[in-house]
């Protein structure tokens, strides 16, 4: 009996676990590192369970919208920006850790940039 209290017990707290899991639901200051220097933006996510939405500024300062998962600590979006040499796909990895994020973009075949990432507070 001692066996199957601890058993339950031990499921009990891996469900806690994964129902405290992260939510970067808010806004976040991100920097990204370029070629051509920092660039800071302000990044608004919505999150619903392991889906993400992220809203982000344009080339031009339009919004862009993306999409992508939470699972975990790990964090991926995907946004395609308008460039005068088309569009581009980027992809954002990164993981989070309390009230911050560290990644990389990826913009097609180009080398992939760091950024990290600050929640802001409510």
């Amino acid at each position: 009996m001692k066996k199957l209290f601890s058993l339950v017990l031990v499921g009990l707290l891996a469900s806690a676990v994964v129902l405290a899991a992260v939510n970067i639901t808010g806004q976040w200051d991100m920097t990204v590192k370029s070629p051509r220097g920092e660039r800071t933006m302000t990044v608004t996510f919505t999150q619903d369970g392991e889906k993400l939405t992220a809203k982000m500024p344009g080339r031009n300062g339009e919004e862009i919208t993306g999409t992508g998962t939470v699972k975990g600590n790990d964090v991926e979006w995907t946004v395609t920006r308008t460039t005068p040499q088309g569009d581009m796909t980027v992809i954002y990895k990164g993981k989070v850790d309390g009230d911050k994020m560290t990644g990389t973009s990826q913009f097609g075949d180009r080398p992939g940039m760091e950024f990290t990432a600050v929640k802001k507070a409510k």
